[in-house]
C-alpha cells in the first residue's frame, strides 16, 4: 500500500515538474502586457511600442502596451510590482523609474527589491533646446547669456527627477551659472511654451525637439552624449565646451521580483535580437544609442546610475511636493 502510494506521489511530482518546465519553455503562450507608466505620445511610449511590436513578431504572441500614467510613473510601476512573477506583466520605463523614489515622500515599491531587471534597451542623449529669439547659438553663448542675466533665464522640466531635470541641474554646476527651473506636467506643454517664448530653454531627449529644430521653431544648441548624434551632426556636444559633461536618459525592461531566470533570460535574448533587427536603424535615426547586454549588465548599470542620480538630487535639493 505504501509502495503504491509512493509510486503515485512520484508520478504526480514528475508530472507537475514536467508541466512547469513545459510552461517555461513554451513562454509566452498567451498575450503579454507591457505597462508604460506615462501617457501615449512621448519618446518613452514611442520606443516601448516599437520594441513591443518586435517582440510580438519574434515570439508569436501579442505584447500589448498599456499606458498607466500618474504619480510620476509610480502608478504603473506599482501594477508590475504587484503582478504575478510569470512574465505576463512587464514594465517598460525610463530612468525616471529609478529617480522617482529619490524625489518623492512615498512610493509603493522598492526599485531593487520589487523588480527584476531584464534588459537595458537604449540610452538617449538629450538636447538643449533654446527659444529661437534669444541670442544663443551654442553652449558658450548660453553660458555668457546666463551669466549676464543671473537667475533670470527659465528652463522647463517635463517631470521632477527626470533625466532632463537632472541634466538641467548638472548644467548649472558644470557651467557655473544660475537660472530658474519651471516644472511642467509633461513635455508637450513645455515645448509649446518654449516655442511661444514663455520659457527660455528645455533639456529633453533629442526625439522630442528634433522636428521643431528642423522646422526652425526652436534652436537645439547642444546634445549631451559623449559624441555628436547622427541625426544632428552639425550640433556640438556640451562636452566640447564643458569637458566631462555627459548625460543620458535611458530605457529598460523589467519584470516583477522573483521572475524566473529562464524567462528573464529568454526576454533578454529576444530584446537583444530585436535591437539587431531593422528596429536598430529606426531607433538610431531617432538619436538613441542601443545598449544590448545581459540582465546582470543592466542591474550593474542601474545601480551605478542610481548612485550618480542620488548625488545630483541631494546637491540640488530636488523634491516632488
Amino acid at each position: 500500500m505504501n509502495h503504491s502510494f509512493l509510486k503515485i506521489a512520484i508520478a504526480l511530482m514528475l508530472a507537475f515538474c514536467g508541466a512547469a518546465t513545459y510552461a517555461q519553455s513554451a513562454y509566452p503562450n498567451r498575450p503579454v502586457k507591457v505597462i508604460i507608466p506615462f501617457p501615449p505620445g512621448g519618446t518613452l511610449d514611442a520606443v516601448g511600442r516599437q520594441l513591443a511590436q518586435k517582440l510580438s513578431d519574434q515570439l508569436g504572441q501579442p505584447f500589448v502596451v498599456e499606458n498607466r500614467p500618474g504619480g510620476n510613473g509610480t502608478i504603473g510601476g506599482a501594477v508590475v510590482a504587484q503582478a504575478q512573477a510569470d512574465g505576463y506583466t512587464l514594465l517598460f520605463n525610463a530612468s525616471t523609474f529609478t529617480t522617482a523614489p529619490m524625489t518623492m515622500k512615498s512610493v509603493p515599491y522598492g526599485v531593487v527589491k520589487d523588480f527584476t531587471p531584464i534588459a537595458l534597451v537604449a540610452k538617449a542623449p538629450l538636447s538643449i533646446a533654446i527659444n529661437k529669439n534669444l541670442p544663443i547659438t551654442d553652449v558658450k553663448s548660453l553660458l555668457a547669456h546666463a551669466k549676464a542675466n543671473p537667475g533670470k533665464m527659465t528652463f522647463a522640466v517635463g517631470s521632477i527627477g527626470s533625466a532632463g531635470h537632472l541634466s538641467t541641474e548638472l548644467l548649472k554646476r558644470a557651467g557655473g551659472i544660475d537660472y530658474t527651473v519651471v516644472p511642467y506636467k509633461g513635455t508637450a506643454p513645455a515645448f509649446q511654451d518654449l516655442i511661444g517664448g514663455q520659457i527660455d530653454g528645455f533639456i529633453d531627449p533629442i526625439l522630442g525637439s528634433l522636428q521643431y529644430h528642423k522646422n526652425g521653431l526652436l534652436r537645439v544648441v547642444a546634445t549631451t552624449g559623449d559624441k555628436r548624434t547622427p541625426n544632428l551632426p552639425d550640433v556640438p556636444t556640451v562636452s566640447e565646451t564643458l569637458p566631462g559633461y555627459e548625460f543620458y536618459s535611458w530605457y529598460g525592461l523589467w519584470g516583477p521580483a522573483k521572475l524566473s531566470a529562464d524567462i528573464t533570460q529568454k526576454l533578454n535574448v529576444e530584446t537583444n535580437k530585436a535591437l539587431e533587427s531593422d528596429l536598430r536603424d529606426k531607433l538610431m535615426q531617432q538619436g538613441l544609442v542601443l545598449t544590448p547586454g545581459t540582465p546582470e549588465d543592466f542591474a550593474k548599470f542601474q545601480n551605478a546610475d542610481m548612485v550618480r542620480s542620488q548625488k545630483i538630487i541631494t546637491d540640488g535639493n530636488i523634491r516632488l511636493e
